[in-house]
């Protein structure tokens, strides 16, 4: 009898092998830009055709690559960053596993272009399912130039569970973003579909970030600065008043490599406790430096989860230091440097401080903090620093809507998508509810009680019209497009580059759901209509609010956007606790609730009413039924 047992041949372990590395073209744009750095490259770019499916290119002037080079790079765990074990525990490169351009070229049709400054030609070399094509010289400048192309070309199956353009552009832009934090001294251009969507200038960290987040960050950030024997940190924070509901802004570099870290994330949370909301995410971009022998960064092949010799020291630095530096903030006040010229002349300022004064000012804690040098764990909050005034609520909606004119679409469950069409008769239907019959009343201006037959209802008004107004808004993606209102004065967008992107895509659902918003240059948006009803004023806050509630959504499918920003709409636009509603408002609100496919539940899935039946209410008296 046979052996079962065989080797696989190298073109089908390396796809396996692959599919550990590059996951999707943002995996490749990773693991090539991070290439380029280590050969020493000042200007990076980045070409992106149809959001990497078709093309992701890399082009370099670092060292480039001599012709054995060129042809050897290709070879799984061919590296030039690793010679024994010990330079494992001494890594200070961005690659060195050596399966990047070989994980690559086992999915993709690769061609590479290379040259050294020392070298006359360049060299050429054509790469499809692990096979070498072709390789010869050629005329090209010093540098390198990586095009990956045809992605998941031979494992069709890998290629079919790629998500939408959009999508897997913010997945492109997102690497980028990482890597140009990491090295703000270095120029980094990206260009998709033959536009380009950023160009960012070597510069400083602030300068990077406030070219990557936006200009209207620049006065928004806190420095980060603490240098100690074991690590050094350094970076920016940001004001507690720019804290959003929503993850985005977090970053973590450790020796410029960007990682993902819960555990460093709760020390900074903690470190902004009663300065922001519970349910609100700082912004912060923190490097820390740390001797790499104390790191262990090969633990995850995407190189994004480390271990630290000691978590829990990083882990008090970090919060430390973060702590320190919003202290300093909050006790400095901004001076206006054209004083009052009559302020010169209080003794407060124009007189030298007393010897006695002086003394009890040097002895006090505070002094002392401040005039230490890295001595972030002297820092004591104080007690009633609570910065109140930093802290966010939900904005209350001012126009409430409550009749249900325009039907809306299905809701989430899958065995409701057959009755679009009973919904939409359900909603043009003869009224539920008898005005001389049923009464309405409202409790705390939050709950409505409906009477029923020996019985009522308990309604919690706001999730009962977040069902509503969710159901009306699929049904508009369905054909039944809202009611839109053109603006006296049409409102203008602009948005960072990832927020652009997400609009865009955005942008049908948006038309069928009221809002309509036209493309206006890079990254600008012009808002002319908006859903009937609604307040004009509040458009570009509805629409950067909704933004953030749909960067972080479950999942990257198109629907899945889509359902994420049908909820966050239903949320902005109903009618929140604590307002009062007149009984015809009640009743309008009832009555569209139990026309609803799934009334009981809110799209979160909150309860949206308990029933009291009259058996249940005479054995709470203890009556007998």
């Amino acid at each position: 009898m046979d052996d079962l047992i065989k080797l696989l041949p190298d073109n089908i372990a390396n796809q396996i092998a692959a599919g550990e590395v590059i996951q999707r073209p943002a995996s490749a744009v990773k693991e090539l830009m991070e290439n380029a750095l280590d050969a020493g490259a000042t200007q990076v770019k980045l070409i992106v055709q149809d959001a990497g499916k078709s093309l992701v290119q890399v082009v370099d002037n670092g060292q480039g690559m001599s012709v054995g080079d060129a042809r050897l790079a290709f070879e799984r765990h061919a590296t030039s960053k690793i010679r024994n074990i010990d330079d494992l525990f001494r890594i200070r490169t961005m690659g060195f596993r050596g399966e990047a351009l070989a994980s690559i070229a086992a999915v993709a049709q690769v061609e590479l272009k290379t040259k050294r400054p020392v070298d006359e030609t360049g060299t050429y070399v054509e790469m499809e399912n692990s096979i070498v094509k072709m390789q010869e010289p050629v005329a090209f400048p010093n540098g390198t130039s990586i095009a990956m192309k045809n992605l998941f070309f031979n494992v069709p199956a890998r290629r079919n569970f790629l998500k939408s353009n959009a999508a897997e552009m913010r997945h492109i832009v997102d690497e980028f973003i990482r890597i140009a934090l990491s090295f703000p001294e270095i120029r980094f251009i990206l260009l998709h579909n033959g536009q380009e969507v950023f160009h960012l200038e070597k510069g400083t960290l602030k300068q990077r970030i406030v070219q990557i987040l936006g200009s209207n960050y620049t006065s928004k950030l806190v420095s980060v600065q603490e240098n100690t024997d074991y690590l050094n940190i350094a970076g920016f924070v940001g004001k507690p008043d720019i804290a959003k509901r929503t993850r985005g802004d977090q970053y973590f570099f450790v020796n410029n490599r960007y990682i993902r870290s819960g555990y460093l994330h709760h020390a900074v949370m903690t470190a902004f406790q009663q300065m922001i909301p519970g349910d609100s995410f700082p912004l912060y971009i923190l490097f820390i430096e740390i001797d790499p022998s104390r790191v262990d960064i090969n633990v995850h092949p995407t190189k994004q989860e480390i271990k630290f010799e000691d978590e829990k020291i990083v882990y008090a630095f970090v919060q430390a230091a973060v702590k320190h530096a919003l202290a300093q903030f909050s006790i400095t006040p901004s001076l206006d440097f054209d004083l009052d010229p009559a302020i010169q002349q209080l003794d407060a300022v124009s007189k030298p401080v007393p010897a006695e004064s002086a003394s009890d000012i040097e002895s006090s804690s505070l002094f002392q903090t401040f005039t230490r040098k890295n001595q972030a764990h002297f820092i004591e909050p104080s007690a009633n620093a609570t910065l109140a005034h930093w802290r966010t609520t939900v904005p209350e909606e001012e126009n409430i809507d409550l009749s249900v004119s325009s039907p809306s679409k299905q809701p989430d469950s899958p065995e409701a998508t057959t009755s679009f069409q009973s919904l939409y008769a359900r909603f043009s239907a003869e009224p539920l509810f008898k005005d001389e019959i049923t009464k309405f009343f409202q409790l705390q201006n939050s709950y409505i009680v409906c009477e029923t037959q020996g019985g009522f209802l308990l309604i919690h008004q706001q999730s009962a019209h977040e069902r509503i107004l969710y159901e009306k808004m699929m049904m508009a993606l369905e054909g039944k497009p809202l009611a839109s209102q053109p603006g006296l004065f049409p409102t203008t967008l602009t948005l960072a580059p990832t927020d652009g992107l997400m609009l865009q895509e955005l942008l049908p659902a948006l038309k069928a759901t009221g809002y309509v918003i036209e493309p206006f240059g890079k990254d600008s948006f012009i808002v002319q209509g908006t859903p009937a009803g609604s307040s004009e004023g509040d458009a570009k806050k509805a629409i950067e609010e909704l933004l953030e509630h749909c960067k972080h959504s479950g999942s990257e499918k198109i629907n899945s956007l889509q359902e994420k920003m049908i909820r966050t709409l239903a949320w902005q636009q109903a009618v929140k606790s604590g307002t009062p509603l007149s009984e015809n408002e009640m009743r309008d609100l009832t009555e569209n609730l139990f026309r609803c496919l799934q009334p009981n539940t809110s799209p979160s899935g909150k309860s949206v009413f308990v029933e009291f039946k009259p058996e249940y209410l005479e054995k709470i008296f203890g009556r007998k039924v």
